[in-house]
């Protein structure tokens, strides 16, 4: 397995709309294993595959409390969404930086696993957020999307100053 780099917002290769996984193969399989370990040594909970400049509709998630429930949707979407919670998201994309989103209480996920079985799944709660908020990924959006302008320009501030910093 090997570490991917991630992209940091606001790369535009992160606006870019993931194409579907036509063939789930060793290479898809291969580059799940990868976003996990990836995934899990930048602390995240989630990740997808447009993050890491791959624009097929494969993401991995797990946000379990003991970080051993990697979980991967292939092609994912989503067929039901419902209620409403407002909650604090990161992303890897957009290092320390957290805002409020709204996003839907509960939705139904249906997707492929890699054996290549369509797979349906209710989820709640974080594990919720974290499905939409990688969709998101996949459709070409970052979570600052939901933001104000005005916090957008400032979130990109920000970032340019830590990458002159850093550099």
């Amino acid at each position: 397995m090997a570490l991917l780099p991630i992209l940091r917002f606001p790369d535009l290769r992160l606006k870019k709309i993931a194409a579907p996984v036509l063939r789930i193969d060793d290479t898809i399989r291969k580059l799940a294993a990868d976003m996990g370990e990836t995934m899990y040594e930048a602390s995240g909970i989630g990740l997808a595959a447009t993050q890491v400049d791959v624009h097929r509709r494969l993401v991995v998630i797990d946000a379990s409390e003991e970080r051993n429930q990697l979980r991967v949707f292939v092609n994912p979407r989503l067929t039901h969404c419902e209620g409403l919670q407002s909650g604090e998201e990161g992303c890897l994309s957009v290092p320390g930086i957290y805002d409020k989103v709204e996003r839907a209480e509960r939705v139904t996920v249906d997707y492929l696993d890699l054996n290549g079985q369509p797979q349906s799944l209710v989820a709640e709660g974080l594990l919720a957020v974290c499905i939409q908020h990688e969709i998101d990924h996949l459709d070409g959006k970052v979570f600052v999307d939901h933001l104000s302008r005005l916090k957008q320009s400032r979130i990109k501030a920000k970032l340019a100053k830590q990458a002159r910093v850093t550099a």
